[in-house]
């Protein structure tokens, strides 16, 4: 018997003698172990918290084992992608991937922590929410048209303030300027409630602000709401319009929150984390509370979520670009 039969033997001899790895339905049916955590890219009290919080005790009843939310911010969201990126592919630790972390983000840094697309398992996409466009109540400005003129007339003293550069609000300013062709001066801060603050304080003229911040202030009359970032009205607050309805054709500055896992989480796995959020984002009770917020409900499969995030990866790379931003 020549050496390379004998070494083909012995290779076949130990893979038999190996005990057999289990199949994906094995692992779905085991599958959660142990607590599943949900990594949040934003801290307490934000939309994706909000969002994230309302799932977690649904999930947690249809796995059979307590799903756990927790805030690691940062890094525009980059921090607790990259922990996610490198957690067992097991399904017990999952993100809650942003139109930041995979639309924005990729333009943004020179450098990412990981790839949108090749590093994570699409799970389904959650919801939708939009930013509003906010100033303090005793602002000359009632309308967009007024705000344009103004910034027509005196180029870069209007600001407006974000929770940092590449932000759904930033961006929201940086498409103002584009489609009209003003220019407004940017003014970034650590987070979106102090962006709002600013404009409270008066240190800054407007901000789109998320709405679960800016709603109850609009409500209480300590800010005017001018228009909303998204293309379809809020069922519950019809009297502020769309900015795309406002003189603005085709205005869309949405914030978007979904479920990723690790690359390489068995089918059977996402397939049962899919079911299980879809499952919570149909409760009655769930759907109210996100309404209330201004959240709309997006599910899907994994696929449709999967060609989303390269949809909006292409998207924002651009609009990015004609800003300017950038986070290095």
């Amino acid at each position: 018997m020549t050496g390379r039969a004998v070494h083909r033997r012995a290779v076949l001899a130990a893979a038999l003698a190996a005990p057999a790895l289990p199949s994906a339905t094995a692992v779905a049916q085991g599958f959660p172990t142990r607590p599943v955590r949900i990594l949040v890219t934003i801290g307490a009290g934000s939309a994706a918290d909000i969002l994230t919080r309302s799932m977690a005790e649904e999930m947690g009843r249809r796995l059979g084992q307590s799903v756990v939310a927790e805030n690691r911010p940062g890094a525009g969201g980059n921090i607790a992608g990259e922990v996610v990126k490198r957690a067992d592919p097991d399904g017990h630790t999952l993100l809650m991937a942003t139109v930041s972390t995979h639309g924005i983000n990729p333009a943004l840094y020179r450098t990412m922590p990981f790839d949108p697309v090749a590093d994570f398992a699409p799970v389904t996409l959650c919801a939708t929410s939009p930013n509003v466009l906010v100033v303090s109540p005793d602002s000359p400005f009632n309308s967009v048209a007024d705000i344009v003129a103004a910034a027509r007339a005196r180029p870069g003293e209007l600001t407006y303030s974000s929770g940092g550069s590449g932000t759904s609000q930033h961006l929201g300013g940086a498409v103002l300027e584009q489609m009209t062709g003003v220019r407004l001066t940017h003014v970034p801060f650590r987070s979106a409630p102090e962006s709002v603050n600013a404009v409270l304080a008066k240190q800054t003229t407007m901000t789109f602000a998320s709405v679960p911040v800016a709603l109850g202030q609009v409500q209480g009359g300590r800010l005017r709401a001018i228009g909303l970032s998204g293309l379809r009205p809020m069922p519950g607050w019809p009297e502020v319009k769309p900015l795309a309805e406002l003189g603005l054709p085709g205005f869309d500055v949405t914030a978007w929150f979904g479920l990723a896992a690790p690359a390489r989480t068995p089918d059977a796995v996402v397939a049962r984390l899919n079911e299980a959020a879809r499952a919570a984002l149909d409760t009655p009770a769930v759907r109210e509370r996100l309404a209330g917020q201004g959240m709309q409900v997006l599910e899907g499969g994994p696929a449709e979520f999967g060609a989303f995030i390269r949809s909006e990866i292409a998207r924002w790379a651009p609009i990015v670009r004609a800003s300017g931003a950038t986070a290095d």
